[in-house]
């Protein structure tokens, strides 16, 4: 092993070429690299894909990352010897160097036996160079031997870049005092570890843990005083890691800690062995360390394993057993930090001790380096640096940064001025850093010495980035106190603004202010005049919307004089520049022009500096100098186009052209303007009007400002207060609905005004601020925001909005659909926005969704009007007409609708309205979220001032029954106008249940089998019947007499079933009005006995459609109804009612069973006695019914409770319905519902066609399909030329077009848009490190899979969305690790 030792005369410095070509003289064979390097040639350069978390900038320092090493880099950096960072080592390493502390050096070669001559142990807070970079080591307070690299790298400027890699840490403050870290205050970026980057985690301190330890073990010391020992410690941790907790224990509690054998050498490498705190003797200590995962499964939440436990205790023998895991993953804020999960004789506590960093500590860390930018390590897609979840994590540090340096960088992008000023800006901002780095000598050290000119050309700078009411000394202030650096005054600006307006207001009028405003700037042109500045270019460089020059100087300069100035201007400017030149300038600008905020400044919420000060940087735009030569008495005549396109864009008629020839002739001939005042303002608003279009031509890009509307006369008269208050209601900040509801204002914080039609942008900024949120209740208070302001100021556009948010434009059961392809969209998106189909085409493969696309076209359409504002309303009635185009040319006049649409889009209202089309808002918004939180919105809306506690009961309340009645009658136009009627007095009962409208159908959990089914009704009566291989149906007779069918999702199957029809009529009792029943429709053999059919025939079937009824001569399958439930007879809802007493009422209303036709399910009763897992008659008896099923051809059977909790739950998985079915003999808890989103293409004798397919789950928290597995098995030829048939069109995406929403890490050849519902088998299933099933519920990192995967069925009573689920599938796992036997005994 190279030396380093810990002090030496000289700063070392090391040649990681020559120590690499040292090391790989005797490996054989030796590395590509070490062959290139041997004869004096390059390496291959890093690859491009290279995980950014993983690699040092400008060098080919690798940190953590020997899983993706290369012959591109021989320089590898170990932070700390934890598996999941030093993967990818093993005793053959030959890749390249190791440089790493002096203990993870010893782990590295001791435990995975790694040459030393590969490992170059580096000292702790000493410089030492490596390939002429300097590095620095320090302490990561983490594991033994964990350190973060602090990492200087040379420039071409003679500068270095400042780099610091924290790998695994727990900032603590006394880091703060490491004068080497202290050096990297400001550095270029932190590679920071993440772990806990979530405002969830705060857990306490190492010492408020280790304390809570040292006190749960002196409480139970007593009962282990004496020769016996009854108590039994047990302290998970893992192989490295956690000594020091262990090490309190000892010290502080006076007793040895026992450790096995292993880890008792690891303990010796890291030179903790030899003194008296550990023993590999049990007798020696009462408490023993195990390992990771003994007493539980700690992620995503804690699971005990009580029965290890016993184990554990049994056998060292103790009769009580206290168990510690110390992680921070098992903590989360609550009121009670250590939770403790007790059974029997057995405890376990969850103790937040963590050697990562909480959420509180990551911030703290970020404030003191204040960084340039960040770059997570640890997450979902840390190594995917753009991935939504980094961008998610990077907003948590967001103001904490060094935003300055950011701001500096782009300032210089845009800044045109002299030479002079911009290396002036250069030198104070290097200035502004050496200050910010060492603020003891910043008191001390004299203010450079400024010329008034300096000073001028300053404050010209200063003053278009600010407001119009700022006074010169107050600038002059802010540049003092900035360091004379402009982009630092800005910030510092933005940041006590409100402190500054207050002193203008309190001091002077506005108008004093304004007109010290134009004095300032008559005063800095003369100067900059002097010098050549361009005021023009200074104006494309920092114009702010609310400050134009021209226009604070146009009472005073005459068009002429301007036309002048501008010309010298523009020739002083560019007489050195070729044309070509001029064309590449050109372009460069409008390719970096930044977007335009039109808001007025005072009236927008806290923002980040950064942000604030790009929203005020705007373009100059250039008139011709005809505008200045028009006469009033042209004006009518020259708007005559102007009118023309007007009307056109409102839709209007002739008689509409007086009007908007007066608001033309006011915006002089501005039709962005006219269009504001047109559709912002009422008819019994015009004076507001007239003030409106003051300030709309105050704040909008800078034009020139005519005679008639003074802009500067405006202004003069009125505080920035009175100008805010006047701004249309639209231009509120747009995530106001993400604020806490106890300080949302449902009026002041809307975008629209009382009795105006919602604006669909209300609906639109809230889903934009949905996509990026992932907690359900942050989510769900959003949503109640916006339903507040709707229930206010529009109550009848809640009930649009509802179906809007749910993705959905009528009830299920209407099975009313756009039936719309992704064709139709693009298309459309063509027309609308003037682009073509190979961009679309590239946009898509780039980002992943259409909306995204939609978006990014619209972005960069140049319009010459703003559209027409979208309304709710208007949006929901255009999408219900373009469900109802049918017949010749339907697709065209669908398309129409669209572009309609798409033209009169604002903001992201593109975005939403094509996620809509497509039927994938991607907003995580399904209808359990969507009703509570109107159901909120309600309560607090009646509130009456009460807090959110006092609430909590109401709400709870409310939800509740809003989502029981939406799952017994799930109808939005019943129930949403009922629950607005109601109000806070709505429950359940208010509606009843209608025929003809389906409820959600009540749901069975999964079992191990019979003896766990005897376990969970012990003491209570219950039934067993078979489970048919059918399809579920709903059959309802309404009060007309008709009968009509429905599917388990709620879609009408009337047309497939008119056999069903006809046995119903023919069966049912003359005196039956009216019903709702549950029933299993299953294919039968009529002749051959009857034998029941297996689902397969049953979907052979011809399925109709919604306007063509199959004739019952054509049906060439025959079916049987077995009715098993009755939930709604005669006008009476039976759902409260037992099942034992549902069933009398089923045979009321029917009678006789017709064999063949019409029967109840086949069922066995067991009474409360018999329940008992120890009656061998019971067991026996449940176990010849469970065969007769088998043979039977049914899947299995279903237990139901009778009596107890007996109820019928619309939508709910209960216990009190079981199921047991075949799978569970074969090995696999039960089949899953799977959807197929992607193949490949076959070979062999399946060339053509596709196989295997890529099948996934649905998680609808995220709105994202999770891969589970391929299949290959169980397709017939048939099948195979029915999918290379299917998949056609817009329902096949090419290899490099895969979905955002589709998290795998296969790739197909091929991806599917989510179509079809698969029924899935397999042997077991595993954890996968490709499939992304489930990943977080079982493994961290790792999806869950399925060995042996065969296809058994198509399943088209379900909807995509109506699949597995990633819970479902965590859950089956778990079941699965418990043995299963369906004969009965243990």
């Amino acid at each position: 092993m190279p030396s380093s030792s810990s002090h030496q005369s000289k700063t070392l410095n090391l040649d990681s070429t020559i120590l690499f070509l040292k090391s790989t003289q005797s490996t054989s064979p030796p590395p590509l690299s070490f062959s290139l390097l041997s004869s004096h040639s390059p390496l291959p350069p890093i690859p491009t894909d290279f995980p950014v978390p993983k690699l040092i900038p400008k060098t080919k320092f690798i940190v953590d990352g020997f899983r993706f090493s290369g012959d591109y880099s021989v320089s590898y950096f170990l932070s700390h010897f934890h598996s999941d960072h030093y993967g990818g080592l093993n005793a053959n390493w030959s890749r390249g160097i190791i440089f790493c502390s002096p203990i993870t050096a010893r782990l590295v070669v001791q435990v995975l036996n790694i040459s030393e001559s590969f490992v170059v142990p580096l000292p702790l807070s000493e410089s030492v160079f490596v390939d002429g970079c300097e590095i620095s080591l320090i302490d990561a307070n983490h594991c033994p031997g964990a350190v973060q690299f602090l990492f200087k790298i040379p420039t071409e400027n003679g500068n270095y870049e400042r780099y610091v890699h924290t790998g695994d840490f727990r900032y603590c403050s006394s880091m703060t005092s490491e004068t080497v870290l202290n050096e990297f205050i400001g550095a270029d970026a932190v590679f920071l570890d993440t772990t806990y980057c979530n405002p969830k985690y705060v857990f306490p301190s190492q010492e408020e843990s280790i304390d809570y330890v040292v006190n749960v073990i002196n409480k139970y010391m007593v009962e282990n005083e004496g020769d016996v020992k009854c108590v039994l410690f047990l302290v998970a941790t893992y192989v490295i890691g956690k000594e020091k907790i262990l090490l309190e224990i000892s010290r502080r509690c006076e007793r040895k800690i026992h450790v096995d054998d292993r880890k008792l050498g690891i303990l010796k490498t890291l030179d903790f062995g030899e003194d008296a705190v550990f023993t590999n003797k049990e007798c020696e200590s009462d408490v023993h360390v195990t390992g990771w995962n003994i007493l539980g499964e700690t992620w995503p939440y804690f699971r005990p394993n009580f029965v290890k436990m016993k184990e554990i205790m049994d056998a060292r023998g103790y009769s009580k057993a206290v168990g510690f895991v110390p992680t921070g993953w098992t903590y989360e804020v609550k009121r009670n930090k250590f939770a403790v999960r007790t059974k029997d004789s057995f405890e376990i506590h969850l103790v937040p001790y963590s050697e990562h960093s909480n959420y509180e500590e990551l911030r703290e860390y970020v404030k003191f380096l204040r960084p340039k930018r960040i770059i997570p390590t640890v997450g979902v897609d840390a190594e995917n640096f753009d991935g939504k979840h980094v961008n998610k994590m990077l907003k948590h540090f967001a103001g904490l940064v060094d935003e300055m340096a950011i701001k500096q960088d782009f300032l210089m992008g845009f800044h045109r001025g002299p030479k002079e000023l911009n290396e002036n800006l250069e030198k104070n901002s290097r200035n502004l850093k050496e200050k910010a780095q060492e603020p003891e000598k910043q008191e001390h050290v004299s203010q450079d010495i400024i010329t008034d000119k300096e000073m001028d050309e300053i404050l010209l700078d200063l003053h278009d980035c600010l407001p119009a009411w700022v006074t010169r000394d107050q600038m002059t202030d802010i540049i003092s106190k900035s360091g004379k650096n402009v982009v630092e005054a800005v910030s510092y600006f933005y940041e006590h603004e409100t402190e500054f307006h207050e002193q203008v207001v309190t001091s002077t009028s506005a108008s004093a202010s304004q007109e010290s405003s134009i004095e300032i700037v008559k005063q800095l042109k003369a100067h900059a005049s002097s010098t050549c500045a361009s005021i023009e270019t200074f104006s494309k460089g920092f114009a702010s919307p609310s400050t134009p020059l021209k226009t604070l100087c146009g009472s005073e300069v005459s068009p002429s004089s301007k036309r002048k100035k501008s010309t010298g201007i523009k020739q002083s400017s560019n007489n050195n520049i070729s044309p070509s030149q001029k064309r590449k300038n050109s372009e460069s600008k409008s390719s970096k022009k930044p977007k335009i905020n039109s808001k007025l400044e005072s009236g927008e919420p806290k923002q980040y500096t950064i942000t604030k000060f790009f929203n005020r940087v705007s373009s100059v735009v250039e008139q011709s100098q005809n505008d200045d030569k028009l006469l009033p008495s042209t004006v009518i005549g020259h708007y005559k186009d102007e009118v023309d396109q007007f009307i056109q864009i409102v839709n209007g008629s002739e008689s509409l052209r007086s009007h908007a020839t007066t608001i033309l002739e006011e915006t002089k001939g501005d039709i962005n303007k006219a269009l504001d005042l047109y559709y912002t303002n009422s008819k019994d608003n015009q004076g507001e009007m007239k003030r409106g279009l003051v300030l709309s031509s105050c704040f909008v890009e800078d034009t020139e400002v005519s005679e008639k509307v003074d802009c500067s006369k405006s202004c003069s008269k009125q505080s920035a207060e009175s100008l805010t208050s006047q701004l249309p209601a639209g231009n509120v900040a747009s995530d106001l609905v993400s604020l806490p509801p106890e300080k949302y204002s449902p009026i002041d914080h809307a975008c629209w005004k009382v009795d105006q039609s919602a604006p669909y942008l209300h609906l639109a900024r809230t889903f934009s601020l949905l996509e990026d949120e992932k907690g359900k209740i942050r989510a769900t208070s959003m949503l109640c925001n916006m339903f507040r302001s709707l229930l206010i100021l529009s109550p009848e556009d809640v009930l649009p909005a509802v179906y809007l948010c749910t993705n959905k434009i009528a009830p299920d059961h209407e099975n009313m659909e756009l039936n719309i392809g992704a064709s139709v969209v693009s298309a459309a998106l063509v027309e609308a926005c003037g682009t073509n189909k190979s961009k679309i085409r590239d946009l898509y493969n780039n980002l992943g969704d259409l909306g995204d696309v939609a978006q990014r076209c619209r972005q960069t359409q140049k319009l010459l009007a703003p559209p027409a504002p979208l309304s709710v309303r208007g949006v929901y009635s255009a999408l219900r007409e373009i469900s109802v185009q049918t017949g010749s040319r339907s697709t065209m006049r669908k398309q129409n609708l669209i572009v309609n649409l798409m033209r009169s889009c604002r903001e992201v209202e593109i975005k939403f309205i094509v996620r809509t089309l497509v039927r994938n808002l991607r907003i995580g918004a399904m209808m359990r979220t969507v009703l509570p939180a109107l159901a909120h919105a309600i309560v607090i809306n009646s509130s009456h001032g009460k807090t959110l506690e006092n609430l909590k009961e109401t709400l709870q309340r409310l939800s509740a029954a809003v989502i029981e009645a939406y799952n017994i009658i799930p109808n939005l136009d019943l129930l949403i106008p009922s629950v607005m009627d109601k109000g806070i007095l709505f429950s359940s009962e208010t509606l009843s249940m209608v025929p003809g409208i389906p409820i959600k159908p009540m749901l069975a959990k999964i079992t191990n089998g019979i003896p766990q089914v005897l376990k969970l009704f012990q003491g209570k009566a219950f039934s067993c019947e078979f489970k048919y291989d059918g399809q579920r149906a709903q059959i309802h007779k309404l009060s007309d007499g008709s009968i009509r069918v429905f599917s388990r999702n709620g879609d009408e199957t009337t047309s497939r079933f008119p056999d069903v029809r006809s046995i119903i009529n023919e069966i049912c009792k003359s005196d039956t009005l009216t019903f709702i029943i549950d029933a299993e429709v299953v294919a039968v053999d009529r002749e051959s006995g009857p034998k029941l059919l297996s689902f397969q025939e049953l979907s052979s079937r011809d399925r109709g459609g919604k306007n063509s009824v199959i004739a019952v001569s054509n049906i060439k399958v025959d079916v049987c109804v077995f009715a098993f439930d009755v939930m709604f007879a005669n006008g009476e809802q039976l759902l409260g009612l037992p099942l034992r007493q549902r069933r009398k009422y089923l045979k009321d209303l029917f009678g006789d069973e017709k064999i063949g036709y019409f029967e109840y399910s086949q069922q066995i009763t067991v009474e409360m006695d018999d329940a008992c897992v120890a009656n061998e008659a019971t067991v026996t008896k449940m176990n010849q019914f469970f065969e007769d099923a088998f043979r039977s051809s049914c899947e299995g059977i279903m237990v139901k409770s009778l009596d107890v909790e007996a109820g019928y739950l619309p939508s709910k998985r209960s216990d009190s319905w079981l199921k047991v079915k075949r799978d569970y003999v074969e090995g696999l808890n039960d089949s899953l519902d799977l959807v197929p989103i992607g193949a490949w293409y076959g070979n062999g004798r399946k060339a053509g066609w596709f196989s295997p397919f890529l099948m996934a789950c649905y998680d609808p928290d995220s709105d994202e399909y999770q891969s589970v597995c391929r299949v290959m098995s169980g397709f017939s030829d048939a099948f195979y030329i029915e999918m290379k048939e299917f998949f056609v069109d817009d329902k096949i995406l090419g290899k490099k077009d895969k979905p955002v929403y589709y998290q795998t890490g296969e790739e197909p050849d091929m991806w599917f848009t989510p179509e079809v519902v698969w029924e899935i088998r397999g042997a077991d299933f595993t954890v996968s490190p490709v499939h992304h099933a489930a990943m977080g519920l079982v493994h961290p990192t790792r999806g869950i899979s399925i060995r042996f995967p065969r296809f058994i069925r198509s399943r088209s009573d379900k909807k995509p969305s109506d699949c597995s689920t990633p819970a479902d599938i965590a859950e089956m796992f778990h079941l699965q690790t418990r043995k299963m036997n369906v004969q009965g005994g243990n």
